[in-house]
Parts: C-alpha cells; structure tokens; sequence
C-alpha cells in the first residue's frame, strides 16, 4: 500500500510563486510514476506533470514553462514548483502514484490540496 500526503497550498497573488510537496509513504519501492493532477468542482480531471522513477518529466502544455516537478527520492517526495500563477490555476491539487504490484497496477491519491491565485 502507498499513502500520499500533500502539503504546501495556499493563497497567493497573481504571478507568485507555490511549491507543494507530495509525500509518500508505504510500499515506496513499488512506484513507477508520480504525477499532479488538478480537479475543480463540476469540470474534467487535468493532468500537470508526472515524474517516473528514472527522473523522466511530462507536463501539460498550459504548464510547461511555469510549473517544475521534481523529486527526492531519499525523502520519498516529490515537488511541484509553480510559477507565474494565474487566477485559472486555482483549484484543488492532487498527487498521484502509480505502484507496481504482483500481477496489477495500482493508483493510489492524496487528498488534494488547495491552490487559490487572487489579487
């Protein structure tokens, strides 16, 4: 099993900056790809970037340019770096692990964490 903690929402001023942090717990090993998704109320599910255990990133391209992801695999973490941050980005964020298992793969989510970009 794998737990994910998100950490590092909050409010911000048009063209500021956030870092969230995406902490994973559990059967670490196991995990192939992370990603961070955004999902406001009443609208589709968005990819922003994955990462997978080899270091290879992918980004939306609505992001790419502004938004970094990273990761810390001696801290089992993984890091969104959001700049220049629009009024649009706000929404609730959640990371996203892809674990290998036996036979299946599995998904495993965060409970999200909140972005809001307001003047």
């Amino acid at each position: 099993q794998v737990q994910l903690v998100e950490s590092g929402g909050g409010l911000v001023r048009p063209g500021g900056s956030l870092t969230l942090s995406c902490a994973a717990s559990g059967s670490t090993l196991s995990i192939n790809v992370m990603g961070w998704y955004r999902h406001a109320p009443g609208k589709q599910r968005e990819l922003v970037a994955t990462i997978t255990d080899g270091g290879r990133t992918t980004y939306a391209d609505s992001m790419k340019g502004r938004f970094t992801i990273s990761s810390d695999n001696a801290k089992n973490t993984v890091y969104l770096q959001m700049n220049s941050l629009k009024p649009e980005d706000t929404t609730v964020y959640y990371c996203k692990a892809n674990a290998r298992g036996i036979v299946f793969t599995f998904d495993y989510w965060g409970q999200g964490t909140q972005v809001t970009v307001s003047s």
